[in-house]
């Protein structure tokens, strides 16, 4: 396990993996979802056959998993973007492709489109690109209480009630006010939007949506800027586990 400051003092974002390059291609750098862990979400995509000989970095976003949780940290995707380009800078990855879920797809193009020297490929699983999305979107659910009542009102225990048990396996072990401040900032978005990012981009750029998972809008806006948009088949909104086969053929093509 390795660390890095950030934000706050005596704070530090952690993550596991390898420590050096490999000999077979740029570092992959996992960033997972919102209430996840990047481990758990990805090791066993990383262990597959085709992504041998390359480095990779399972990197816990702050306020989940193994990173630190500090209270006067805003938690927005900016935020945690930069404590993301503090753990690559630490790493001293360059040039990394960045594998985005859900929330960690929206902090992966901000960081390409803040620190451009970091990434050079975005692979994006359902990832946020707009703000303010629908009711039925689980950073909705956690937004919808204010802070006080989530994260001392019951507002976390019924989220975690309702969430069912392989979302609530990492989420329980999330901070309920790094939680709820994610959210909030996943709705809020960003500006430029995500989605304008990901848009003005020049890296190449793969976005996954599950057979069965969330509707993307603007497909064709998307196609048309050079996003290679991939519908990878019997899987919902969590590809990687749903059809892990998929996934690994998705990430090794290079569009």
């Amino acid at each position: 396990m390795w660390h890095a400051p950030f934000g706050p003092a005596g704070a530090h974002i952690r993550w596991t993996g390898t420590a050096e390059d490999g000999d077979a291609g740029a570092p992959l750098v996992f960033v997972h979802g919102l209430g996840a862990s990047s481990a758990v979400y990805h090791a066993h995509i990383a262990a597959a056959a085709p992504l041998a000989g390359r480095r990779w970095l399972f990197v816990d976003l702050p306020g989940h998993g193994i990173s630190d949780r500090p209270v006067d940290f805003g938690y927005t995707l900016d935020d945690h973007a930069a404590a993301l380009a503090s753990a690559l800078d630490a790493a001293g990855v360059r040039g990394a492709e960045l594998v985005g879920h859900s929330m960690g797809g929206a902090v992966a193009i901000v960081l390409a489109a803040r620190r451009p020297e970091l990434v050079s490929r975005l692979v994006l699983t359902e990832a946020n690109l707009d703000p303010d999305p629908p009711r039925t979107a689980g950073s909705s659910g956690i937004a919808s209480y204010s802070e006080e009542e989530f994260v001392r009102g019951g507002g976390f225990a019924e989220t975690l009630e309702r969430v069912g048990p392989v979302w609530r396996a990492t989420m329980r072990l999330a901070d309920p006010t790094a939680l709820h401040r994610s959210a909030v900032g996943l709705i809020r978005g960003t500006r430029p939007t995500m989605r304008r990012m990901l848009l003005d981009l020049e890296i190449p750029r793969t976005y996954l949506v599950g057979e069965h998972g969330d509707e993307i809008g603007g497909r064709e806006e998307l196609t048309a800027a050079g996003v290679e948009v991939r519908t990878v088949p019997g899987a919902g909104h969590n590809v990687m586990f749903d059809n892990a086969s998929g996934f690994i053929a998705a990430l090794v093509a290079q569009g």
